[in-house]
């Protein structure tokens, strides 16, 4: 039994709670998984996952393994990669978390660019507007952009993107214009949210933030689904610059309430907290930071 590639197998397995999960994420058969566990439980043993139909647990001395495999892997990969640093040649498999929209339109063709510029290392893409847990899921670089971050995070500010309120031509001339934030409870307002609830919506007013809690006629986890909303005249909707940049430079959207615009949201690279950041994280780390750093200038200028 190859101990360290069975703890690695035990702790994807500890992390996700379930054996199919691990394999998916491994990319090897369910069997394997269970074979690993199962070798490994027989050597030190001790059983260290308790299974049900549903879940896997931990038992109290796989918890305690657990924090030790973690502590081993993360020196294992250390190691290896200061070894691959040496030869200046950055390798492996990097997982990335994205979120849908700015994902699928701004970070994709970034990510092709950067596949090119280091053939010898290998992406893999999740996109998501959840917040994940990345070492629970393996996740290498989480992209997040939001207005706050708890601070025992370990991230990088690569960008900001501008909130902007717009609604289509149609709209307006039918409704009139919003002038000031608490005008949006006299018209349709079409929400984005993670999750469907009354999600205020922040303004600036006399240099300070107020929040305001308009009456969503539709609400989605998705903001490309609003922003088509918006484009079919169904209402106003507030949405980054990413979104809604290409369909005010074609006059399809246009912006309201411009001089209540919120505080711009903070593009970030979000790092594990227990982790060695390998090369291979670092060098895509700079090539988004340089690359952001050229986008988000542009999409200000075209949002207006």
């Amino acid at each position: 039994m190859n101990r360290i590639e069975a703890m690695n197998v035990f702790a994807r397995v500890a992390e996700l709670g379930s054996f199919s999960a691990a394999a998916s994420q491994l990319g090897i058969a369910r069997s394997m998984v269970t074979r690993q566990v199962a070798n490994l439980e027989k050597f030190l043993g001790a059983k260290l996952l308790v299974r049900t139909t549903r879940h896997v647990s931990l038992t109290s001395a796989g918890q305690a393994y657990l924090e030790k495999c973690r502590e081993i892997l993360s020196l294992l990969e250390e190691a290896e990669s200061g070894v691959m640093e040496e030869r200046h040649t950055p390798s492996g498999r990097l997982r990335i978390s994205l979120p849908l929209s700015f994902g699928l339109s701004t970070l994709v063709p970034l990510l092709m660019d950067f596949r090119r510029e280091y053939p010898d290392i290998r992406l893999a893409l999740d996109f998501s507007d959840r917040t994940v847990n990345l070492a629970e899921e393996g996740i290498d670089l989480s992209i997040r952009i939001t207005s706050y971050l708890d601070p025992i995070l370990i991230v990088r500010k690569l960008g900001e993107a501008r909130l902007l309120t717009v609604a289509s031509p149609s709209y307006l001339l039918k409704h009139g214009a919003p002038e000031h934030p608490v005008d949006l409870s006299r018209h349709a307002c079409l929400g984005y949210s993670p999750q469907v609830n009354n999600r205020p919506w922040a303004y600036s007013v006399d240099g300070k933030p107020e929040r305001f809690y308009p009456t969503f006629v539709m609400q989605a986890n998705n903001g490309d689904a609003m922003a088509q909303a918006a484009l079919k005249g169904l209402g106003i909707t507030l949405l980054p610059d990413f979104i809604v940049a290409p369909h005010i430079l074609k006059e399809d959207l246009k912006v309201v309430l411009q001089a209540f615009e919120p505080s711009p949201l903070g593009i970030y690279a979000v790092l594990p907290s227990n982790r060695y950041v390998p090369l291979r994280v670092r060098v895509l780390l700079e090539y988004l930071s340089e690359q952001i750093g050229k986008i988000t200038p542009a999409l200000n200028a075209s949002a207006g």
